[in-house]
Order: structure tokens, then C-alpha cells, then sequence
């Protein structure tokens, strides 16, 4: 589907808001084109410490599952807190996404956040394919409880990593929706980083 800008970022500015600075990467394998020297970085956002949701995070079972049927994602998830920087953690490996357990679960009211890297110096990683969704495509988050909360996507987004809209992906909402979280664009050798961060949003069905 088109990859566009969302309009109207700038209306949800307030203390809350979650300052994201992006740079690609993996704990292990970098999350770079095959022989580039990338830091091992996926997402770094700061200014966390001023968000955390209304509602209490022990409502609702951790995630431990995604399944994306669309574009073949079935992988497990890892819990990412911060990392020494208080940047957020990245997923250790390229192969699984994680969950940013400092915000909502996914089901509960406000945005859960999954983040993936789209490739490593071996190939493609678990979002290599992100870039395919379309609206109305289904998302499968598994539940440590064994429920299943099921989202549809609703757009698919670029977004320059100086532009990042941190309003949209982490300010509360008032229904459970689900942010998905990789790079894109145009690979950067200069800095062994993607130039931009794909997002896709998706609402509870």
C-alpha cells in the first residue's frame, strides 16, 4: 500500500509525548545491508521517563506470540525494557521482535508497541516484510494466559527518522491498538543506518 505521512502529528504535543530517535540495528548481527559496519541499534527514544500509561499493566497477560499471516511473521516475543542509555532495548536477535513492557500490553487501552529489525548482515529479519501490509490485514498477539488479542491494520506509515511522529506510536488512546515498529527507506553506508522508520498501526478487531 502507499506509505504517506499522517497529518495533525503536532496536535497531541503535551508532557507525555515520547521523543523517538531511530538508528538500525541488532544486539549480534547488525541490522544493516550485507558488509555494513551499522551500530547495533534498532530505535533509541528518549524521554521515556515522562510516559506510562493510566491503567495498571497487570490486567492483561503478557505477550509471548506474533503472528502477522499476511507476510508469514510467527515468532516469539521478548520483553524490552531500557537499555544503560535509557534508550529502549532492542530485539537480541533478528529473527524475533519484542514488546515494549514499559507501556500497555497489547488488549489493553492504549498503544502496545512491537519492534523488529528488517534485516541483519545474513539476510532478512523478522520484518523484512512489513513494508507489505495492507489495511485490514490481521495481527495475532498470543497471550502468556492463552488468549489471543487480534488487531487490524489500519495504515502503514514512513516516517524520516528526524520527523518521527513519537505522539502517534505512544501517547495513550482510548481503545487497545497495537504499534509495529522496524527501518526503512534508503540505506545510509555513510552512517550504517536506514534513513527512516516504517510503522504500521493497527486497532483491535
Amino acid at each position: 500500500m502507499a506509505q504517506h505521512r499522517l497529518t495533525g502529528a503536532t496536535a497531541f504535543r503535551s508532557v507525555l509525548a515520547v521523543l523517538l530517535l531511530s538508528a538500525c540495528g541488532s544486539a549480534d548481527d547488525t541490522d544493516a545491508s550485507a558488509g555494513s559496519s551499522a551500530e547495533p541499534r534498532l530505535a533509541a527514544h528518549s524521554g521515556l521517563s515522562s510516559y506510562r500509561s493510566t491503567r495498571a499493566h497487570t490486567e492483561t497477560a503478557a505477550p509471548v506470540r506474533l503472528r502477522i499471516p499476511s507476510i508469514d511473521v510467527d515468532t516469539g516475543l521478548e520483553a524490552l525494557g531500557r537499555a544503560p542509555d535509557q534508550s529502549i532495548e532492542v530485539p537480541r536477535q533478528p529473527s524475533s521482535a519484542g514488546w515494549w513492557a514499559g507501556g500497555p500490553r497489547p488488549g489493553q487501552v492504549g498503544p502496545a508497541v512491537i519492534l523488529g529489525h528488517v534485516d541483519s548482515k545474513t539476510g532478512p529479519a523478522v520484518f523484512f516484510r512489513l513494508g507489505e501490509l495492507e489495511a485490514g490485514d490481521e495481527v495475532l498477539v498470543e497471550r502468556a494466559d492463552g488468549t489471543t488479542a487480534r488487531f487490524l491494520v489500519t495504515t502503514l506509515e514512513r516516517y524520516h527518522k528526524a520527523e518521527f511522529p513519537s505522539e502517534l506510536v505512544y501517547y495513550p488512546t482510548v481503545k487497545p491498538e497495537l504499534r509495529l515498529v522496524t527501518c526503512g527507506g534508503p540505506f545510509d553506508s555513510s552512517t550504517g543506518h536506514y534513513r527512516d522508520n516504517l510503522v504500521a498501526f493497527a486497532s483491535q478487531a
